[in-house]
């Protein structure tokens, strides 16, 4: 079996037994915090900001769209394999080592919580590296496991809240909905920005030339991941005044700087392949006129409708395999250029190269002659 299988497999494994067992623990968690009716006000309630924020996610990916398994695993991952582990860790911490509340809020949940998410990216570093392409897919990873572990967490202080059991007041509907303000309306976006510092890490890491800075980028980015998440949980234990303080200066700021280096990284994706597919344009790989059908976007979503149009479903579908293929050619030819090619360069660049030519001949962009079948 080749070494690029082997290491899939693994990874599907692991993840899944995780997974597994760590959905076992958390719905077992979440069915001791309250009666039904509780738990399925908190758990809808909890589930409003997942789909704008998973949509945002999949609008960021939209030039090289990453397997929607491997999405829905690092989805999967935050709301059970994250949340169970941070749990044990902080429970461990606060009966062993006699950590108080507030200890366990500024020190011991930001550390654990974001080395618990941050392990599904290490492993897809580790396992999986052919699905990371740069910045833009560790941000777009660490945001869904980001999502799905505040989906979990939500549902938790929802649930506490409504039940009167956080600590904050005899609990109620007045509870519930000042709590869904907070978390799921004003905060909705924290973990997922928390661990999007440790996805740039191994978004860096993937196109390191030197060994030092793939082994250092992963881990400025968790310590980033762990400053942000303590000083936001800080916030919290010293008075609603400090939280929208840190709220207004650090948090949305930090928010919006992301989100704007988000988008730049996609449009910087752009010119990276359009240099690179040049360049493989040079030397036979692929057409070089069909590198702007393959990298604007505009203009794949009309190339798609045109084969829909004349071919049906099934033309549509050649397209956006020759596209898929195109771009995973432009991503691994840059990484040649820059010379930082991974191990499995040739075989994976002969593999894309054979889909271009076996797909190209029954495809034809806007104003070309539609090939008969």
């Amino acid at each position: 079996m080749p070494a690029a299988r082997r290491d899939s497999v693994a990874f599907t494994v692991v993840v899944t037994i995780l997974v597994g067992l760590g959905a076992l623990g958390m719905l077992l968690v979440i069915a001791l915090s309250g009666g039904a009716g509780t738990l399925l006000l908190a758990t809808a309630l909890a589930a409003l900001p997942v789909g704008p924020l998973v949509g945002l996610y999949l609008w960021l990916d939209r030039y090289e769209p990453e397997p929607r398994k491997l999405l829905a695993a690092g989805l999967l991952w935050g709301c059970f394999v994250a949340t169970a582990a941070a749990l044990v860790i902080q429970g461990v911490g606060g009966f062993v080592v006699g950590f108080t509340d507030n200890e366990t809020l500024e020190v011991v949940a930001p550390v654990s919580e974001e080395f618990s998410k941050g392990l599904f990216l290490l492993l897809l570093l580790w396992w999986r590296r052919a699905e990371l392409d740069g910045v833009l897919d560790g941000i777009v990873y660490a945001g869904m496991v980001g999502v799905g572990f505040a989906f979990t967490e939500n549902i938790l202080y929802l649930a506490a809240a409504y039940n009167g059991t956080d600590g904050m007041g005899p609990g109620g509907t007045s509870a519930i909905t000042g709590t869904f303000v907070v978390r799921c309306l004003f905060s909705p976006f924290a973990h997922p920005l928390f661990t999007a510092f440790t996805g740039i890490g191994v978004g860096v890491a993937v196109g390191a030339r030197t060994r030092s800075l793939r082994f250092i980028a992963p881990l400025l980015g968790y310590a980033c991941a762990v400053a942000a998440h303590a000083t936001w949980n800080t916030s919290t234990v010293y008075g609603f005044g400090n939280f929208v303080t840190v709220y207004l200066v650090l948090m949305a700021p930090a928010l919006v700087a992301i989100a704007c280096f988000a988008v730049w990284s996609r449009r910087s994706e752009r010119r990276m392949l359009t240099a690179a597919l040049s360049d493989a344009a040079q030397r036979g790989l692929i057409p070089a006129t069909d590198i702007g059908w393959v990298v604007d976007l505009r203009a794949r979503r009309r190339s798609r409708a045109f084969a829909r149009q004349q071919g049906g479903k099934a033309a549509e579908r050649a397209m956006r395999d020759y596209q898929q293929a195109a771009i995973e050619l432009g991503f691994l030819h840059h990484r040649f250029l820059r010379g930082t090619p991974p191990p499995d360069f040739a075989a994976r660049g002969q593999s894309y190269v054979a889909r271009i030519g076996e797909v190209r001949p029954h495809i034809a962009f806007p104003g070309q002659v539609v090939p008969t079948r």
